[in-house]
């Protein structure tokens, strides 16, 4: 078990191995430093700290308080600026994040008809690949600061913490197999797996396009 909690460590992302020595040395700091990571890429990071959760790094209740504070900054940040800026921004930068008018008008129709469901979907999915647009519309739409907040982190408490045990899950596993084959089928079924749920989300995203 410690041997493959060892070679686990070893075959980490950089970014997971800069967490870990980050933390050493600050023990404070490091949550901050989650936060603005999960600003920028919060699925990701989240399912990177599950396994260093499971590996005994941090604690649960800090990282995910931080993994929520960096992703709610970001949906503000995205809601600023689609009030304040709006088209402006899209005609400047929307090529840069992949935000066009198109899009803008789509999501803004969506708005109109289920403005509360769209924003929990997004969240809890990631937007199912267009999250900033959802976010900026919601801003350009005027929806009610306070209840966008309410929205997205209600959602952001179920999709941080599925990242989380989703990360916590394979590591577990994987440490509790012992032989090579063992860890092999289980890389090839979370493959597998992955590949059936980026299908799926496609597919949603290319119905959400369409209305």
């Amino acid at each position: 078990m410690v041997q493959s909690e060892l070679h686990m460590n070893q075959s980490l992302p950089d970014i997971a191995n800069w967490i870990i020595g980050f933390g050493v040395t600050h023990d404070y700091l490091v949550y901050i430093a989650v936060a603005v990571i999960a600003c920028a890429e919060g699925p990701w990071i989240s399912l990177i700290l599950g396994v260093l959760l499971r590996l005994g790094f941090f604690f649960f209740w800090p990282i995910y308080i931080a993994l929520m504070i960096g992703d709610l900054v970001g949906d503000v940040i995205w809601y600023y600026i689609g009030r304040r800026y709006g088209h402006s921004f899209i005609g400047k930068h929307g090529h840069r994040f992949s935000i066009t008018e198109a899009g803008v008008e789509r999501m803004t129709r969506l708005f109109h008809k289920h403005k509360h469901v769209v924003l929990f979907l997004s969240k809890i999915s990631n937007g199912l690949g267009f999250a900033i647009v959802t976010l900026m519309t919601a801003g350009m739409v005027k929806i009610p600061f306070g209840r966008y907040i309410l929205v997205n982190m209600i959602g952001q408490l179920i999709w941080t913490g599925f990242l989380l045990g989703a990360g916590y899950f394979f590591s577990n596993l994987y440490v509790t197999i012992d032989n090579v084959l063992g860890k092999i089928t289980l890389t090839v079924g979370l493959l597998v797996l992955a590949y059936i749920g980026y299908r799926y989300f496609k597919k949603l995203k290319n119905k959400a396009q369409s209305l």
